[in-house]
C-alpha cells in the first residue's frame, strides 16, 4: 500500500522545464502578488471607433484573469461605465485614462500613456 501524496513537503527536484519556485510573499507559482514582476509598463490608450465616445484600453497588465475581472468590476462600479476584458486587455467605455492611470499607479504599476 502506498502513501497518498502530500503537498506539505517542498519540491526537491523537478523534471518540468517550466517549473519555477513559488513566490516567497504569496506562496504561489506564478506569483499572484498585485504589481509584482511587472517588467514593462502597463499601456493605457484611448481609441475612438466610428460610433460613440470611444474606449479606454488597459493593455499588458500582468495579472491573473480573475484578478483582471475584479479590477474591471471595481473600475466599472467607481466610474459608472460599462467595460469588458477582451484578449487580456481591459476596455472601459469613454475616456477614463486619468482615473485608470491614478488607480494603477496607486496599486504599484508603472503606466505609459499611448496616444
Amino acid at each position: 500500500m502506498t502513501k497518498p501524496m502530500t503537498t506539505d513537503r517542498p519540491i526537491v527536484y523537478s523534471t518540468d522545464p517550466a517549473w519555477k519556485p513559488p513566490c516567497p510573499a504569496c506562496g504561489k507559482s506564478p506569483c499572484a502578488c498585485p504589481g509584482a514582476r511587472q517588467n514593462e509598463p502597463v499601456r493605457l490608450s484611448f481609441r475612438r471607433g466610428h460610433k460613440g465616445s470611444g474606449i479606454t484600453l488597459i493593455e499588458r497588465l500582468q495579472m491573473h484573469p480573475a484578478g483582471k475581472e475584479e479590477l474591471l468590476k471595481k473600475f466599472k462600479k467607481r466610474l459608472g461605465v460599462s467595460g469588458a476584458v477582451k484578449l487580456g486587455a481591459l476596455e472601459l467605455q469613454g475616456d477614463q485614462r486619468d482615473f485608470a492611470e491614478a488607480e494603477l499607479k496607486a496599486a504599484g504599476y508603472k503606466v505609459r500613456r499611448i496616444g
